[in-house]
């Protein structure tokens, strides 16, 4: 009998074992919340995915709510375990995930995510500059809450595309704090500072400076330009001469003269012949003439002129404009008054030196001196800035 007593004593024990397992929490249906994201420090403004699908739930149940709470004000309630996130403010946040079971049994967890705040861009610019002038732009006052290094990108010209990318607001035209800059056209003038932070946080702001026009003083100061060629040919030969009398001004007019010298016995040997020919290639004009010797006491000559060859322009007055530069090229390539610009190319030729009458069977007389003089009218403008 005893023998009996002692196996029921055995299995009331173990019926009592297995109760106290229970409440020790060995058969918990409570659920176990995991999260990760795919990134812990953005910018402001930047998107952050969350997956809260390593989370577990005894079996049999299953997990029916996550409950995001993102730390900045906004909760969402999804019944999946993935959910994406835009963060709009900057500081560390702490995202909080609460999953719920069918069973009604909870469990959360946290995570920090850093949200890094863009820089706050300062610029220093004048409120005008005139033409032609340095403009500095100054932006060493911009700073970086969380009190990064700074990179600064300038692009001085919104609408034009100085690298040739495609894209006229990504332009690099200056990489420092502070840009100088010459404007060279009036009008406003629009650009784009882009500033970036150590972990990337990016502001851009525009910039305009108001480029206003100068004031100049338009004169023409007349002045008469001479050239002289002195030499010998013997018949048959040819002289070349080039100069560029009109450059940098309007020529008003020219006269050139070609005296040879006096044979010494004029009555015995006649008169030499020397033709005198000019060419200016950018006008497309050409004349020529030859020496003349009706009167024997008279050496041989020719000659080429002419005046108006173009109009004479207005002096002394004020104008607007960009530069002085701008002026006077507008003035020299006005329409219909750039006749004689370019190069003049003159041409001499000994056409005839021979005597009817030799000496001794020798001809004493197979060249000749010939002085060329050639004079130029022309007006060169002036120009002035006023209340510089």
């Amino acid at each position: 009998m005893s023998s009996t007593k002692a196996v029921t004593f055995s299995v009331s024990c173990m019926i009592l074992l297995v109760s106290l397992a229970g409440c020790t929490g060995l058969s918990s249906t409570t659920p176990n919340a995991e999260i990760s994201s795919d990134v812990t420090e953005i910018n402001v403004g930047d998107v952050v995915n969350f997956d809260g699908r390593s989370s577990t739930s005894p079996s049999p149940s299953i997990i029916v709510d996550y409950d995001w709470d993102f730390g900045d004000g906004e909760t969402r309630l999804t019944k999946s375990g993935i959910i994406s996130h835009y963060f709009q403010n900057s500081g560390n946040h702490e995202v909080q995930l609460k999953v719920t079971n069918d069973l009604g049994e909870s469990d959360s967890i946290s995570m920090t995510i850093f949200v890094n705040s863009p820089p706050s861009i300062i610029i220093e610019i004048p409120g005008f500059v005139k033409t032609g002038e340095i403009a500095t732009l100054d932006a060493t006052n911009s700073f970086d809450p969380e009190g990064g290094d700074l990179e600064y990108i300038w692009d001085f010209d919104k609408t034009f595309d100085s690298d040739g990318d495609g894209d006229p607001t990504g332009d690099a035209d200056a990489t420092s704090s502070t840009a100088v800059i010459e404007f060279l056209v009036a009008g406003n003038q629009t650009g784009i500072l882009t500033v970036v932070d150590d972990k990337g946080g990016i502001s851009s702001e525009e910039w305009t400076i108001m480029v206003i026009s100068r004031t100049f003083y338009v004169y023409w100061e007349e002045e008469k330009i001479t050239y002289s060629w002195s030499d010998y040919l013997e018949q048959g030969e040819t002289v070349s001469l080039i100069h560029e009398p009109g450059l940098n001004s309007r020529i008003i007019e020219f006269n050139a003269s070609l005296i040879l010298d006096r044979e010494l016995i004029p009555l015995l040997w006649p008169e030499d012949n020397f033709s005198l020919h000019v060419d200016l290639p950018m006008t497309g004009w050409t004349t020529s003439t030859s020496t003349t010797h009706d009167n024997i006491t008279e050496n041989a000559s020719a000659y080429i002129s002419y005046d108006e060859l173009n109009e004479i322009p207005e002096s002394g007055y004020n104008i607007q404009a960009d530069s002085a530069e701008n002026i006077v090229y507008s003035l020299l390539n006005e329409p219909g008054q750039r006749w004689g610009m370019g190069e003049w190319a003159w041409s001499i030729t000994a056409d005839q030196c021979d005597p009817d009458i030799p000496v001794d069977g020798i001809d004493p007389d197979t060249g000749n001196d010939w002085n060329l003089e050639v004079e130029f009218i022309i007006l060169t403008p002036r120009v002035a800035e006023i209340g510089v």
